[in-house]
């Protein structure tokens, strides 16, 4: 930490009166009320509070200058992300303590005001808002569920997670999380949910893709099967002569819109050989001139 006189800008034999000046005019121009999100600014009043707090402490004073402590000894703060989190912490002394402040704060200028409201806020703060991660299954994103989070201390908390989530999502529960001080209000809870995966299913949006296999049969002369989706199986016609790579779209099977409805679930048919190879069919492709002597693959030649 810099020598408290030169961060004040004053004389090693200033009077108390000029200390004291030098301090309210700095600290007017540098509150982090006064300067929101300005880093610079809150760190350097965090170094002219401290260098306050040693310089306008009369006993402090003569131990500095008496070579009894040095700079050091005010425990400049780290890095911390808002003023308010350095006010609650053990290095924020030269914040947080009303001795040497409580005459600033009986003014009716700007600094008293600034001095008084945040007094005010450390005695009434809101609690901290605590988060957990709640996994889903990819069925219960699609439709909703109600779940139960366990809490460290043995509590619960009930959770209804609407039709719809996606993973990562985070439900607020409001006053669930951590309670507050003095008057302060309770804290949030924050609910982040984890989809677990389905192997069955892509999400794409609203709508969900399904790869599903067919048999031959099923390719070649079509007909009704039963199509799993996230919300139940269903009854699906499979056109005559398909193949893989036929999307085959089930209206309203996807996940809910948030203005209403839902998306489509798309089904990407897959023909699948039976296993272990049937000989009967063996015999009949070998024997089936037509589809010996058909190339699917002559628009690919150059």
């Amino acid at each position: 930490m810099r020598n408290p006189y030169e961060v004040l800008a004053v004389a090693a034999t200033a009077p108390a009166a000029d200390i004291r000046s030098a301090y309210r005019k700095l600290a007017k121009k540098l509150h982090p009320d006064l300067n929101p999100g300005d880093k610079g600014s809150e760190e350097k009043f965090k170094e002219v509070a401290a260098a306050y707090d040693l310089l306008g402490d009369e006993d402090k004073r003569k131990r500095f200058d008496a070579g009894e402590i040095d700079a050091s000894g005010a425990e400049r703060p780290p890095q911390q992300p808002f003023y308010r989190d350095y006010a609650t912490s053990d290095h924020g002394r030269a914040y947080t303590e009303s001795h040497g402040y409580s005459d600033f704060a009986d003014g009716d200028d700007e600094l008293a005001e600034l001095l008084r409201r945040s007094a005010q806020a450390r005695a009434n703060r809101r609690g901290r808002d605590l988060l957990y991660r709640l996994p889903i299954e990819f069925a219960e994103s699609i439709t909703g569920a109600n779940k139960r989070v366990t809490l460290p201390d043995g509590g619960a908390l009930d959770i209804v997670a609407p039709p719809g989530v996606v993973d990562g999502q985070v439900l607020r529960l409001r006053g669930k999380g951590a309670p507050g001080v003095g008057e302060g209000a309770p804290g949030d809870a924050l609910i982040e949910l984890e989809v677990l995966p389905d192997p069955r299913f892509t999400r794409e949006g609203d709508d969900i893709t399904l790869d599903l296999p067919v048999s031959l049969a099923e390719a070649v002369l079509g007909g009704q099967i039963r199509v799993p989706t996230a919300t139940g199986a269903v009854t699906m016609t499979v056109p005559k002569g398909s193949n893989t790579g036929t999307t085959l779209r089930l209206k309203g099977k996807g996940a809910p819109r948030r203005g209403g409805g839902a998306g489509d679930q798309l089904v990407k048919l897959k023909v699948v050989l039976p296993k272990p190879p049937d000989p009967e069919l063996d015999k009949f492709v070998a024997s089936w001139e037509a589809g010996r002597a058909w190339n699917p693959r002559e628009e690919m030649t150059p």
